[in-house]
């Protein structure tokens, strides 16, 4: 006999279970080879030569070189460090920063704190699908410009973005390239050489690797300040004791990712074809990003004369998992700045719901979510007295 599943984890746009293989490679380095990378002992080598393989993984899974990986705590402090980094390093050329209005906050409050300091940001809108143009890229390229930061695809709307061509005209200008593909690893080939990246920022946690664990690719030759000081690690440019388990789990988790990019993305967009079609049958019911250029796993829907927070109360009750956007804003009650740069209406942009699938979800899970949410949505907008009342049930 067989049991109900008992709930329907769709946020892993947020975060994902670590895969058992990973958490296996992951043990014994938290047991039997706890050592010091920085000891010269043999425990100590077992740790560095656990760190080299696990950067060989991460290197072969971008199209890079091993020297051009450095591990981080995430991708918070990749993005700090690519955009910082290269601002202080080069602002004997130019204090001039180009990326897009629709950037995670950890891109979008790091080039507001260079502001502050005397840096140039200019801020590209997209259009109705948060796409950025090219064109728009080219225009706001100036002789002092140093660096171009846009993300490789959007962590709210899902929306992939023409990273090889901005690569390009960046390349053709000489200025510096950095995406944050905190989102794309595992769901998009990524090859940093034909995509003309210099810095790509990415985070364990996001592809069922462990949290507090990322990387930032660095092309060699990168004029770039280090970030933290006090040690010798990853030589010479990022200090602090190595993550050791997290390191190699992440290492896994890229590679395994990066391995199956093709068969999960068939099955997601299946998952998430069929999660959209149903959705889109609720009355005065929008998807937002774009409709093909998207992650395989994202579905962002926004529901008119309802409030997110409460769909999510609602859906949480029924025991599936979801999200309004970005889990690193979830405790904000301003709009997502990423729908109100698509020009979704400032009276229906809180009534949003993303869906992000993983791994784990089947054909059952967006079956048990297409029953609950129709059924949720007319309960709030009954209660609503800005629903008109033809969508309400009399």
């Amino acid at each position: 006999m067989t049991t109900e599943k008992k709930t329907v984890y769709m946020d892993n746009s947020a975060t994902t279970p670590v895969r058992k293989e990973v958490v296996e490679e992951m043990l014994p380095y938290m047991t039997e080879n706890f050592g010091n990378p920085s000891s010269i002992y043999e425990i100590g080598k077992i740790s560095k030569h656990a760190i080299d393989k696990a950067r060989k993984k991460v290197a072969d899974a971008l199209g890079a070189e091993e020297n051009e990986i450095y591990f981080t705590s995430g991708g918070t402090e990749s993005d700090n460090w690519a955009i910082k980094g290269i601002a202080f390093a080069n602002r004997n050329k130019g204090k001039h920063i180009i990326t897009s209005s629709i950037e995670h906050h950890a891109v979008l409050h790091t080039c507001a704190w260079l502001e502050g300091q005397g840096f140039e940001v200019t801020y590209l809108p997209v259009d109705k699908y948060g796409m950025v143009s090219p064109d728009e890229v080219k225009k706001a390229v100036r002789a002092d410009t140093i660096l171009i930061s846009i993300m490789l695809a959007n962590n709210e709307i899902g929306t992939i973005q023409p990273v090889e061509e901005i690569g390009k005209i960046a390349k053709e200008n000489r200025i510096y390239f950095h995406t944050d593909a905190v989102q794309a690893i595992g769901h998009v080939p990524i090859d940093v050489n034909k995509m003309d990246i210099d810095l790509l920022s990415l985070s364990g946690h996001k592809f069922e690797g462990p949290k507090g664990c990322g990387a930032l690719y660095i092309r060699k030759g990168t004029k770039i300040d280090i970030l933290l000081h006090g040690g010798a690690q990853e030589r010479k440019r990022r200090a602090g004791t190595e993550n050791v388990p997290a390191i190699v789990g992440l290492g896994k988790a890229i590679e395994l990712a990066t391995a199956e990019i093709e068969e999960s993305n068939k099955t997601l967009l299946e998952l998430r074809e069929r999660l959209i079609k149903g959705l889109l049958k609720i009355p005065k019911t929008h998807l937002n990003g774009h409709p093909t250029q998207r992650l395989a796993n994202n579905v962002n829907i926004t529901f008119e004369y309802i409030e997110g927070e409460s769909l999510l109360l609602l859906l949480n009750a029924k025991g599936v998992f979801a999200s309004t956007g970005s889990a690193c804003n979830s405790s904000s009650l301003e709009p997502s700045h990423v729908l109100t740069a698509c020009g979704v209406p400032h009276e229906i942009v809180h009534g949003s719901l993303r869906l992000s699938l993983g791994r784990m979800n089947s054909e059952q899970d967006v079956d048990r979510v297409l029953e609950a949410v129709p059924e949720i949505v007319q309960k709030l907008r009954n209660m609503s007295p800005l629903t008109p009342k033809d969508y309400r049930t009399i």
